[in-house]
């Protein structure tokens, strides 16, 4: 029969050989990995600096249009401007909306009629970022020319089908209704 003594006595040898034990030494956090994420980050804000610039010179050379620049990071020009104090959409709004897609060259990507109309609910579905915070601006009738940079649409990937890599869009999109 084990006495209290002999049980203490046998915990107290047992806690002293693990505490003399060599325990596993941690090897420092990779270099490499901070590295690598350092130079991606590099590299995305070049892309970024040669988006802006070729928006830059398409604003530039569209000379007869004024353009606003969003501070989320696209710009927008009024098509068809609704002067009269009506609402806008708000989250959670039911909006119908075309849009079509063209490359910074004015070449087009996707017609309105390919997209078709579209019904979106205001921040509750996933769609473009640029167009989400855009059709907010937007009075029913109104048409408005978005220029997108990538990162602001479909981003490193592009759509997979007629958007490529790191492309800008433009969308001319309208707002039909809200509900």
């Amino acid at each position: 029969m084990f006495s209290f003594q002999s049980i203490h006595r046998q915990l107290f040898v047992f806690l002293s050989f693990i505490s003399c034990s060599e325990q596993e030494v941690r090897k420092p956090i990779s270099s490499s990995k901070t590295h690598t994420l350092l130079s991606t980050v590099k590299a995305l804000k070049e892309i970024n600096k040669i988006e802006e610039a070729k928006i830059e010179n398409y604003i530039k050379k569209d000379s007869l249009h004024d353009y606003i620049r969003s501070s989320n990071g696209f710009w927008y020009q009024y098509i068809n401007k609704i002067e009269l104090d009506t609402i806008t959409p708000k989250k959670g709004d039911l909006v119908k909306i075309t849009y079509d897609f063209l490359d910074l060259n004015n070449l087009t990507i996707y017609t309105k009629e390919e997209n078709s109309i579209r019904e979106y609910r205001v921040d509750e579905e996933d769609f473009i970022p640029a167009l989400q915070i855009g059709i907010k601006l937007m009075k029913v009738g109104e048409t408005i020319k978005f220029i997108i940079p990538s990162y602001n649409a479909y981003g490193l990937l592009g759509d997979e089908r007629g958007i490529g890599i790191n492309q800008s869009i433009i969308s001319r999109v309208t707002l039909i209704n809200i509900k």
